[in-house]
């Protein structure tokens, strides 16, 4: 009964990554790894997200900030405290100072976007989600957010290699709108903390996004189908275990974004 269950839920996860229009012919199943896979390598850092490319993981997700003198740089927190050996808010440091810094537990350097952009310059394929982490308007004030949009979109439109696909996330309505007025077919994805609704599915549709990423909790597998049928394409989290990835699949959604991707692709891999 588990190993019809496990075939079931993996056809269904080839079957809905066909809807989530995926560049990569090599992408199995609807997994993509957060921050690099966060809960199997130090999250965020470039060794995060080699390990898990080397392993057959081609869909990745990020987190994008700014520093005080307008580079763009990898990092979730508001602050370095928790998994670098330094303090402090990236966006009131210097490139030069950040240079300086290393990842608590394995010594990584810290990671500048540039760095990620550059790994993936020769590895078509690539699916990444680029999170823009501006929702503290005390970091991101309204008069900073159009330096920081611009220059990832730039970035973006200048690195992304002929067959991947990346795409801008955010909590925050404020970028997401903005980078609409610098590409008004720009493809983009709207986070939400809750489960998926029609608040959440109407919000995309107001600003013009094609995608939406919902908690798991609490979300049905009719408000999936709803939310699909006005035309989105939704993704689930949060992915810390196996059970999460086949909720995801029982949900019917069009992609998981997970902690765990190499475990899970190890199971899929031997229940096949």
């Amino acid at each position: 009964m588990k190993t019809r269950l496990a075939v079931m839920l993996i056809v269904m996860a080839q079957g809905i990554l066909g809807s989530f229009g995926w560049v990569s012919a090599q992408e199995k199943g609807l997994l993509f790894a957060h921050r690099g896979g966060a809960h199997e390598f130090e999250e965020n850092t470039l060794d995060a997200f080699r390990s898990c490319y080397e392993k057959g993981l081609r869909g990745f997700e990020t987190d994008v900030r700014m520093t005080q003198d307008g580079e763009l740089v990898i990092l979730h927190d508001d602050s370095l405290d928790r998994t670098h050996n330094a303090t402090g808010a990236v966006e009131h440091k210097t490139a030069a100072e950040l240079r300086t810094v290393t990842s608590k537990k394995t010594g990584q350097p810290f990671l500048f976007l540039e760095e990620l952009l550059s790994y993936f310059d020769d590895k078509p394929g690539v699916y990444l989600e680029l999170e823009m982490k501006t929702s503290n308007q005390k970091l991101y004030p309204d008069a900073r957010l159009d330096e920081y949009c611009r220059k990832l979109y730039e970035a973006v439109q200048a690195r992304e290699p002929k067959g991947s696909f990346y795409v801008c996330t955010s909590f925050d309505e404020r970028p997401l709108k903005i980078v609409k007025t610098l590409d008004a077919d720009a493809d983009l994805l709207l986070i939400t903390g809750g489960p998926c609704c029609p608040e959440i599915v109407q919000r995309a549709q107001q600003l013009g996004v094609k995608r939406i990423g919902c908690r798991m909790e609490e979300t049905s597998r009719a408000a999936v189908r709803a939310a699909q049928k006005a035309g989105l394409l939704v993704t689930g989290w949060p992915g810390h275990t196996l059970q999460d990835y086949q909720l995801a699949v029982g949900l019917g959604v069009d992609a998981i974004c997970s902690d765990i991707p190499v475990a899970i692709q190890t199971w899929k891999a031997k229940n096949e």
